[in-house]
C-alpha cells in the first residue's frame, strides 16, 4: 500500500481545495428548502465549484453522470439528481461533494434537513458527524488507521444504529480515492501507522435501521435496505505533528 505523503506545497494547494468545498456547502446547505428538486441542487453545486475556477471532481467520474452526489432519507450514498425529485419538508438530504484545485482534490458530505425533521432523524444526523469527531480524535501521527476505525465503530454501537460496511473513506490528493481505504467499522488489525502529511476523507455512513444496504438499479445510488433514513458526515483532514487539520470546515 502507497500512502502518499504530501509535501509543504502540496498541503498548502490541499488546504486551498478544502476551503472552496467548505464555502461551497455552506451555500448549498443555505439553498436547500422544500419543493427544491435534487437537480436543482446539483446546477447550484456544479455553478458555485466552477466559479472558483475549479472543476467538479465527481462529474463523469467512473460514469456518474452529476456535480453533487444528492441522496435523500433512505438513500445513504451517490444518488443522482433528477429534476423530478422533489425535497418536501421533514425529509433529509445527504449532499457529497468535492472539487478539484490546481490539481489537488477536496471532498466532502454533509446531511441537511429540509425542514424540520422528525426527532429521532435529527438525532442520526447529530450523531453521525458526533462519530467523525470521535474518530478524528485517534487521527494522530504515530496512531493507526484503524484506531479511527475502532473510535468510529465505538462511538456509534451505543445508539443502536448500522454502519453501512461496503463503503469506506480513503486517502486523497492528486486523486479522489487514494490509498488507504479507511472503514467506519471496528476492525481487527491496526492498519498503517498514521504519518504527518498524510490527508484523508473520514466519512461515517449510518443507518437509522440496520446496516445492510442495496444497489439500485442505476448501478448508483445506494440505499438502506430496510428503508430508513440515513446520514452522511465527511471531511478532507490533514495528519499533522499534532491535532488533525480538518480541511474542509471554515475557520
Amino acid at each position: 500500500m502507497a500512502v502518499s505523503i504530501k509535501s509543504a506545497r502540496e498541503i498548502e494547494l490541499m488546504r486551498e481545495a478544502g476551503r472552496i468545498l467548505a464555502m461551497v456547502h455552506e451555500e448549498l446547505g443555505k439553498a436547500i428548502h422544500p419543493g427544491m428538486s435534487t437537480l436543482e441542487i446539483d446546477i447550484l453545486g456544479e455553478r458555485l465549484i466552477r466559479s472558483y475556477d475549479c472543476i467538479p471532481n465527481f462529474l463523469h467520474y467512473n460514469g456518474y453522470p452529476a456535480s453533487i452526489c444528492v441522496s435523500v432519507n433512505e438513500e445513504v450514498v451517490h444518488g443522482i439528481p433528477n429534476k423530478k425529485r422533489i425535497l418536501k419538508e421533514g425529509d433529509i438530504v445527504s449532499l457529497d461533494a468535492g472539487l478539484i484545485y490546481k490539481g489537488y482534490h477536496s471532498d466532502a458530505a454533509r446531511t441537511y434537513a429540509v425542514g424540520k425533521v422528525a426527532p429521532e432523524v435529527q438525532k442520526l444526523m447529530d450523531e453521525t458527524k458526533n462519530s467523525f469527531y470521535a474518530g478524528i480524535k485517534m487521527a494522530k501521527a504515530g496512531n493507526h488507521l484503524h484506531d479511527i476505525s475502532n473510535a468510529i465503530d465505538a462511538y456509534i454501537s451505543q445508539f443502536g444504529y448500522g454502519i453501512v460496511r461496503e463503503l469506506v473513506g480513503h486517502g486523497i490528493g492528486t486523486q479522489l480515492h487514494e490509498d488507504p481505504q479507511i472503514p467506519n467499522f471496528a476492525q481487527e488489525r491496526r492498519g498503517i501507522k498514521l504519518r504527518p502529511g498524510m490527508t484523508l476523507a473520514i466519512e461515517p455512513m449510518i443507518n437509522l435501521g440496520r446496516a445492510d444496504v442495496e444497489f439500485l438499479d442505476d448501478d448508483w445510488t445506494v440505499v438502506a435496505a430496510d428503508g430508513l433514513p440515513s446520514a452522511h458526515y465527511e471531511n478532507t483532514i490533514l495528519i499533522t505533528e499534532g491535532e488533525p487539520e480538518i480541511l474542509t470546515l471554515l475557520k
